[in-house]
């Protein structure tokens, strides 16, 4: 299915996904207990089933919102996958519009990798075999159907991803899931006076990214989360369609990231506040041994086209098509608590300096040298936004890549920062703003935060052809969808 671009606003509320009145007469009420999503283990040859659906999921109290997801109400289930292994599942669809099933960090072969040009039809099941090869990670899936991620993303249609390494040696971190290693999908929303989800970007909120002013993570407003007195790890994916968070604890405590994008780092990173932009993920060891109970901020969001601010509340806040989360005078906002639990024994009380199992890739000497400008200006004359001049069209492929080869590529930002995703491979920041990186601290990355210029080190290990291509684009969804999109092959 493809919707013209000059009607994309009709087409974002077309089918099933319907927008509502916005403005409201209730309160959301947060500190329900963190959900903790169902497994589905896909190692030892098992064979899986996601299917995308509709339904009803109760985010306020009292009241029913028409959801999408992945064989449940919102969201899917927790999918783990073993290295070293081919990893099976069926896909399939009861929704009356195309979906897909987009493996986002999944280093596999163009026509399983679930972009647009896969798409899952109604009612016609396929089935997937994915060989995994790489590190252990955080990764996460959504649909990624052509002018239609945003809505789809929005109302549900994503879940997280694992990759375990049973070959690994132990890297001495929390592993009990759902008491010291916790999922953690942060997702904002906004929701009309009749609690259905609202999804009306236009203007400035088509422009800059569309924001909710409530903050779901795995899909409950603002919960709390039970842990242990000891060391705990969070793996933390911003799953919004546009907003960055800053995230750091009401109390300033410090804590440690141990991985990032594409898995473990050589060592962990001492810091009190960690940056995701959308589609970003990192895992983070906190130290609950004090017993104290703590609640999760973020900072503002002031990404915005010439720095106006567009996560503010006030006027822009208006225009962005919803104000900001109820913030502090700082503009902080709450996004979790954490309550002590002294009924859990903590398995882990300390951290390594190293870290076993770190992730690693071979890159080589880079062969060649690409630029990509993120293009914003004149979108709302020409009706797109535009990567090197050129709106994404699904019968174009805009650059060829060779099977094996190690490039650097330079992307460039324009009007405000960018998350840039590459499908298929991980890679290495080099520098940002001219200013080199220090890749130990960052990791391997499938998506980079833009902010002028930054430069990567991409190498190109699995098959794409033209029937299939692997894509590259801004992650922040509107702008995915208004045509801030390449295609590549690696052939």
């Amino acid at each position: 299915m493809h919707f013209n671009r000059r009607n994309f606003m009709k087409a974002t509320g077309a089918s099933v996904f319907l927008p509502a009145i916005i403005g409201r007469s209730w309160a959301a009420e947060a500190g329900a207990p963190l959900p903790i999503p169902e497994v589905m283990d896909l190692g030892n040859g098992s064979m899986g089933e996601l299917t995308a659906q509709l339904g009803r999921h109760e985010f306020l109290q009292g009241q029913s919102t028409q959801t999408a997801g992945y064989s449940q109400s919102y969201l899917g289930p927790l999918i783990r996958m073993n290295r070293g292994e081919t990893a099976n599942v069926r896909l399939d669809n009861t929704i009356d519009e195309p979906i897909s099933v987009h493996w986002h960090g999944l280093h596999i072969e163009g026509y399983l990798d679930g972009g647009p040009h896969t798409p899952v039809l109604p009612n016609t099941p396929r089935e997937a075999a994915l060989d995994i090869e790489q590190p252990a990670a955080t990764l996460w899936y959504h649909s990624h159907i052509m002018e239609r991620t945003g809505a789809h993303v929005w109302y549900g249609l994503a879940g997280m991803l694992w990759i375990d390494d049973p070959d690994a040696p132990d890297s001495g971190l929390p592993e009990t899931y759902g008491e010291d290693d916790l999922p953690i999908v942060v997702q904002d929303r906004k929701f009309g006076s009749n609690g259905e989800l609202v999804y009306t970007p236009r203007g400035p909120s088509l422009m800059m990214g569309y924001r909710g002013d409530e903050i779901l993570v795995n899909g409950a407003i603002q919960p709390e989360a039970s842990v242990p007195a000891g060391m705990v790890r969070l793996r933390i994916l911003n799953g919004s369609n546009a907003r960055i968070y800053h995230f750091g604890f009401e109390d300033g405590r410090r804590f440690y990231q141990v991985g990032s994008d594409g898995g473990l780092l050589p060592a962990p990173v001492d810091m009190n506040v960690l940056t995701l932009s959308p589609a970003e993920r990192a895992e983070i060891i906190v130290d609950f041994s004090d017993g104290k109970d703590v609640r999760l901020m973020s900072g503002p969001d002031n990404n915005a086209m010439g720095g106006m601010g567009g996560g503010g509340g006030g006027m822009m806040g208006g225009m962005m098509g919803g104000s900001s989360p109820a913030s502090d005078a700082n503009g902080s906002f709450e996004v979790m608590r954490f309550t002590v639990n002294s009924g859990l024994t903590p398995k882990v009380t300390t951290l390594a300096d190293t870290l076993a199992g770190a992730a690693e890739v071979e890159f080589g000497e880079p062969v060649r040298r690409r630029s990509f400008q993120l293009q914003m200006r004149g979108s709302m004359m020409s009706g797109s936004m535009k990567i090197n001049g050129v709106e994404m069209k699904m019968d174009v492929i805009n650059e060829q890549v060779n099977i094996g080869d190690t490039e650097i590529w330079e992307v460039s930002a324009d009007e405000m920062q960018h998350p840039f995703h590459v499908h298929g491979t991980s890679f290495k920041v080099l520098s940002h703003q001219g200013v080199p990186t220090n890749s130990a601290n960052i990791g391997l990355k499938d998506v980079v935060l833009v902010n002028g210029k930054a430069e990567i080190l991409v190498k190109f290990d699995r098959m794409a052809d033209a029937n299939a291509p692997y894509m590259y684009h801004c992650h922040i969804l509107e702008h995915e969808d208004f045509g801030m999109m390449g295609q590549f092959t690696v052939t």
